[in-house]
């Protein structure tokens, strides 16, 4: 018998009234407890949204939408609207934050999305699949040439143009979209051995890394060595904060603001702020929870990346007037954007491959269990999807002057565009032929029995 002085005794009297509805599911003898049974239907939908918005498949179809919106918006009677929206400056003068909804896009909204890649890295780092060297080397390296050989081929193709002016643009055709690439993957690549989407996220974690690093190091023109100093220790004082009983939201929050808000000062990319900021929470479960603190803040804000950040991001970065610019086959034929679809298209595939198979040849690295270089074709297209980070760049690399874009700005987008489409569709259609040829019990062709425990997708659909 419960001993609970707060429940009231249930009582079988025969008069005794029928007790109201609860909310609750007819098998539950108990109430929902008191401040998470008041609205059981609203947080139930509330649940299902998170659920929703955090599918891989998700939020690769809102970044298609909103990107979509802009465009026909921006090509459309009713373009100057668009710009004007994007253009719209808020924010206070006093604190060099009067700016434009674009670019509160760019450095704001973006800055949550950074936030979550640093969680993701920490928890990688600490406990994932970064840990050992070992088996994470052939995706890290993997990413190093899927990198290094896109900006070599831009600027083999710059140099010929003789269009130096194309040239700051290198770092564009570098970057991989772990939310496109994921959500192509998570689609098309049911059946198919987990091993490659372990290769892809560590991949694509890696490249998101070293872009941060390209970005930092790269892109910034002049730095304010006093407002970096207080950012950074905003950021450490965010760590300490992180590390409490109970994570203080009234001290985290403005110390999060504080931070941004002085990288941004200080000349530095701000979204470089969020990426040491999810670097500082800790990978572990601390003071007797069951859970890491970082896949705690990662559930908390991958929807509000996914679902709200990333999509606004899009919709101000991707509308490219291509009416006003002279029409798309003007764009398209421009050295910078024959450079960033050479790259993302035959340099990511080429770096990713050619590096794997030099690896797993003449090192002791090797692949997992079951996939052999040639199961990562398709991510080797994948890895081609730069949409994100590599728009964000294309703003960086051509910032132009006053209000006056530069020349090459909407020919880097319009080619951006492009070669993500191509490479989505080129790896849909090369995941779709070898989810066919996985129910072979020797995938990777070596002569040898695979032993594949784990399959993206449901396992139902190895059978299919």
């Amino acid at each position: 018998m419960s001993t609970d002085p707060d429940r009231t005794p249930e009582t079988t009297a025969p008069n005794a009234a029928a007790p109201e509805p609860t909310g609750q599911p007819a098998s539950d003898p108990y109430p929902l407890p008191e401040g998470e049974g008041v609205v059981p239907a609203v947080k139930r939908a509330r649940a299902k949204t998170r659920s929703w918005v955090t599918r891989e498949t998700t939020g690769g179809a809102l970044l298609i939408g909103a990107a979509l919106i802009a465009l026909l918006w921006a090509n459309s009677p009713w373009r100057e609207a668009y710009f004007s929206l994007a253009d719209t400056v808020v924010g206070p003068h006093w604190m060099h934050l009067d700016l434009s909804l674009a670019d509160w896009a760019a450095d704001g909204l973006l800055a949550i999305f950074f936030f979550v890649v640093g969680v993701e890295l920490k928890q990688e780092f600490v406990a994932g699949s970064l840990r050992n060297p070992k088996q994470a080397g052939v995706p890290m390296l993997a990413a190093v040439g899927g990198m290094a050989v896109p900006a070599i081929i831009f600027a083999v193709v710059i140099a010929v143009s003789g269009d130096t002016t194309a040239a700051d643009g290198w770092a564009i055709p570098t970057a991989t979209d772990i939310a496109f690439a994921l959500a192509v993957l998570a689609v098309f690549g049911k059946g198919l051995p987990a091993a490659i989407r372990t290769f892809l996220l560590t991949l694509a974690v890696v490249d998101d890394l070293l872009a941060i690093v390209i970005i930092a190091i790269f892109y910034t023109d002049a730095i304010h060595w006093a407002y970096l100093g207080g950012a950074l220790v905003a950021v450490v004082l965010f760590g300490w904060a992180a590390r409490m009983r109970r994570m203080p939201w009234y001290l985290l929050a403005p110390l999060a603001i504080a931070a941004w808000v002085l990288m941004h000062a200080s000349g530095v990319h701000a979204t470089i702020a969020g990426v040491l900021l999810g670097f500082m929470i800790p990978a572990i479960a601390m003071h007797g929870e069951s859970d890491s603190r970082t896949h705690q803040l990662e559930r908390m804000w991958r929807p509000i990346s996914a679902g709200i950040a990333l999509p606004i991001f899009a919709f101000f970065a991707a509308g490219i007037s291509v009416v006003d610019a002279g029409g798309f086959g003007e764009l398209i034929t421009q050295p910078v954007a024959l450079g960033i679809i050479a790259g993302l298209i035959l340099g990511k595939l080429i770096g990713v491959l050619g590096v794997t198979a030099l690896l797993t040849r003449f090192t002791p690295l090797r692949l997992a269990t079951g996939i052999g270089v040639r199961d990562l074709l398709p991510v080797g297209l994948l890895a081609g999807i730069g949409f994100t980070v590599s728009l964000l760049i294309a703003e960086l690399s051509f910032p132009g002057t006053g209000d006056v874009a530069s020349e090459h700005t909407d020919g880097a987008k319009v080619a951006i565009l492009v070669a993500s489409v191509i490479a989505a569709v080129l790896a849909a259609l090369t995941l779709r032929w070898d989810a066919r040829r996985a129910r072979s019990a020797d995938m990777n062709r070596d002569g040898i029995i695979d032993e594949i425990d784990e399959f993206i997708g449901d396992p139902d659909d190895v059978n299919r």
